[in-house]
C-alpha cells in the first residue's frame, strides 16, 4: 500500500512524533510510506528513520488552497493508496485534496482533547480516549477507533542513564529532581506549568526539591520571572528552564519524579518514573493502580473542580519524596503498563487493521457535508485573522497569566 502520511506540523509535539514513528512502522512492514509536512525541528527525525519527506507550503492561514493543491498533486503522481492525516487542520486539507478530487480513501487522527466539528462527520477517525472515542461515535457517521499515544517502548526504556543530565541541571545526590517535558504553551499548558513551580515553592522550605521545566513557548519570559522570585525567595536554584530538547529521554531518566500530560506523561513511563499527571484547573492525580482506569476513559489529562492552588500536587509530591520505596514501586507498575497497552507495536498493529479497512473504496461524499466544512473553515480563518479577533485573544492570554498570579502582562518594555 501507498501511504500519505500528513502531521499537522513538524515542530517538536506528542502528535507529530505519534505520526512518524508509526509511519515508519508502516514502513518497516512493508508499505511505502511518504510524510508530508511544514518543515520544523523533527524534519530530522522523520531521516533518522528513514522516511521520504515531501516539504508543504508554509503558509499562514489552515486549511490552505496551496496545500489542499499539493496533497492533490501527491495523490495524482505518486499514486497514492490512503491519506492518514493528523488533526482537523491536515484532516481538512487532504478531504479536499484527496478525497474530493481524486476518491483518494482518507483516514484522520485527531489526539487533542475534543474534535473540531468542522471535521467532515464521514471521515473515519482514530481518537485517543475511550471518553472522546464515545462522544465522537454519537455525532459522527463514519467509523470511530481509539488508539492511545503510542509510545516506542524499545527506545524509551528504564536503561536510559540520566546522571549527566543531572548533573547538567545542578541536581545533587540528595536533590529530589522533578521534572516536566512540556511546550511552555498559554494554552492547556500554563495552568499545570504554574502549579509545578508553585508546588516547589511550597516543598523548598523543608525539603531538597528542585523542578526542572523542559521545553519553549511563548509563556518562557512569564514562567523564568516567576521561577526567579521563587529561587530568590529560597536563596538557591529550585526551578530551571534550560530550554527545549529534541530528545528528551535523559531528562526523563535524570528525573526522581516527573509531573506532565499526554505522551510526555506516557514517555516517562516508559523510562520507568514515577508519574503525577497533570491537566487545568490545578488538576493532579498519582498515576497508581488506583487511577489506571480513569486514565485509561479520559487520556493521561483532566480539569479539576477542587482545590485552585498547587497545595494538591505538594502533598502528592510529599507523599513520593517521603516514600522512595513506593516510588520505585509506582515506576515498575508504570513501566509495565505502558509496555503492555501503549506500545508502539501494539498501536501499529491497530492501525495497520484499519488501514486495511479504510483502504477499500471511499463512500460517496455528500455535497452538503463538504460545504459545511468549507463553511465552517472559513469562517474559523475569518476569527483567527480578523484584527478584533486577534486583541481578543491578546486579552485573554493577558487574563489568563494575571489569573496565573504573575500580575500585568507583557511588561511594558516588552512593547
Amino acid at each position: 500500500m501507498r501511504l500519505l502520511v500528513c502531521p499537522h506540523d513538524l515542530a517538536i509535539g506528542g502528535s507529530q512524533i505519534n505520526a512518524i514513528d508509526l509511519a515508519a512502522g508502516a514502513a518497516s512492514a512493508g508499505h511505502d510510506v511518504i510524510v508530508y509536512g511544514i518543515p520544523g525541528p523533527l524534519t530530522g527525525y522523520i531521516a533518522e528513520k528513514g522516511l521520504r519527506f515531501i516539504p508543504a507550503n508554509g503558509m499562514w492561514c489552515r486549511p490552505a488552497p496551496t496545500r489542499i493543491a499539493e496533497v492533490a498533486q501527491i495523490c495524482r503522481r505518486e499514486r497514492i493508496d490512503l491519506v492518514h492525516a493528523y488533526e482537523w487542520p491536515t484532516c481538512l486539507e487532504a478531504y479536499y485534496g484527496a478525497l474530493l478530487l481524486y476518491k483518494v480513501p482518507l483516514l484522520c487522527t485527531v489526539l487533542s482533547m475534543e474534535v473540531m466539528p468542522h471535521v467532515p462527520t464521514s471521515v473515519p477517525l482514530i481518537v485517543g480516549t475511550a471518553d472522546i472515542g464515545d462522544d465522537a461515535r454519537r455525532k459522527r457517521s463514519g467509523k470511530v477507533w481509539v488508539i492511545e499515544p503510542p509510545i516506542d517502548v524499545e527506545r524509551d526504556n528504564p536503561q536510559i542513564d540520566g546522571s549527566d543530565y543531572r548533573r547538567r541541571l545542578g541536581a545533587g545526590p540528595d536533590d529530589f529532581l522533578i521534572v516536566s517535558v512540556s511546550r511552555l504553551a498559554l494554552d492547556l499548558k500554563l495552568d499545570a506549568l504554574v502549579r509545578a513551580i508553585d508546588a516547589a515553592d511550597i516543598l523548598a522550605g523543608s525539603s531538597r526539591v528542585k523542578v526542572a521545566l523542559i521545553g519553549d513557548g511563548p509563556a518562557r519570559e512569564a514562567l523564568e520571572a516567576r521561577a526567579l522570585a521563587v529561587n530568590q525567595r529560597h536563596g538557591r536554584e529550585v526551578v530551571v528552564l534550560p530550554g527545549a530538547d529534541l530528545d528528551p529521554r535523559a531528562a526523563y531518566a535524570a528525573a526522581d519524579l516527573v509531573v506532565g500530560m499526554g505522551s510526555s506523561a506516557l514517555r516517562a513511563l516508559a523510562i520507568g518514573r514515577p508519574l503525577i499527571v497533570q491537566g487545568e484547573r490545578a488538576f493532579s492525580e498519582i498515576f497508581e493502580p488506583s487511577t489506571y482506569d480513569m486514565f485509561l476513559r479520559q487520556g493521561f489529562y483532566g480539569l479539576s473542580d477542587g482545590e485552585p492552588g498547587a497545595g494538591r500536587l505538594a502533598s502528592q509530591i510529599r507523599r513520593l519524596l517521603d516514600d522512595p520505596g513506593w516510588c520505585a514501586q509506582l515506576a515498575q507498575f508504570g513501566r509495565e503498563a505502558v509496555v503492555e497497552r501503549f506500545s508502539l507495536q501494539r498501536a501499529l498493529s491497530l492501525q495497520l487493521d484499519i488501514y486495511r479497512d479504510v483502504a477499500a473504496p471511499p463512500p460517496a461524499y455528500r455535497l452538503t457535508e463538504a460545504v459545511n466544512s468549507a463553511r465552517l473553515s472559513l469562517l474559523l480563518e475569518y476569527v483567527n485573522h480578523d484584527p478584533l479577533a486577534k486583541r481578543r485573544k491578546r486579552r485573554r492570554d493577558m487574563e489568563m497569566l494575571q489569573a496565573a498570579g504573575f500580575g500585568a502582562w507583557p511588561p511594558r518594555h516588552a512593547g
